[in-house]
């Protein structure tokens, strides 16, 4: 079995998609066959729309790279398997990294964290979630877009270079 074959298997269906509460209202342009067609732009872009919402976005980033797809005719259910770059286990690491590299982008000072609040502080939660907030911000902002563009054009090289390689194989087979 090959690769491709193990991740259609894995990716969900147009109809179970389309039963989705939250992607229901796109209804017919759901049924637009070139959004579940395995092409190498399609896949592509979807994988750099997923990746992308899903660095940039901690929560509801299927719905919006579903929509994003539909919008932009990339492969649907690749938009909304590649937003999951973030999950339980690699949350944490990005949001670090992003942090810092956020930080360094702005000129902000990691060399200490940002104080937490304790009961005696002056500062509140809210106060230390705006210290962080800008890196932060920055950082995640230009990891998607960076992550994205990547993985764009890594999936479309990939793919080119795979197309190629079948058509010598074939050309000297016959």
């Amino acid at each position: 079995m090959s690769i491709l074959e193990r991740l259609q298997r894995h990716i969900p269906t147009r109809e179970q998609l389309a039963g989705k509460r939250w992607l229901r209202w796109l209804g017919p342009l759901l049924h637009q066959p070139r959004l579940w067609h395995w092409s190498r732009r399609g896949v592509a872009l979807g994988v750099g729309i997923g990746v992308f919402f899903g660095l940039l976005i901690p929560l509801v980033q299927i719905p919006f790279s579903a929509v994003t797809a539909v919008i932009l005719r990339a492969n649907v259910p690749v938009a909304a398997a590649s937003t999951l770059v973030t999950n339980p286990v690699t949350f944490a690491p990005i949001y670090y990294a992003a942090y810092h590299l956020g930080a360094w982008l702005t000129g902000a000072d990691t060399a200490e964290p940002p104080p937490l609040p304790d009961g005696s502080a002056d500062e509140s939660l809210g106060q230390s979630l705006a210290n962080i907030s800008l890196p932060l911000f920055v950082g995640l902002s230009f990891a998607a877009v960076s992550c994205s563009i990547g993985s764009y054009a890594l999936i479309s090289t990939l793919w080119y270079w795979r197309v190629m390689r079948k058509r010598r194989k074939r050309l000297t087979q016959a």
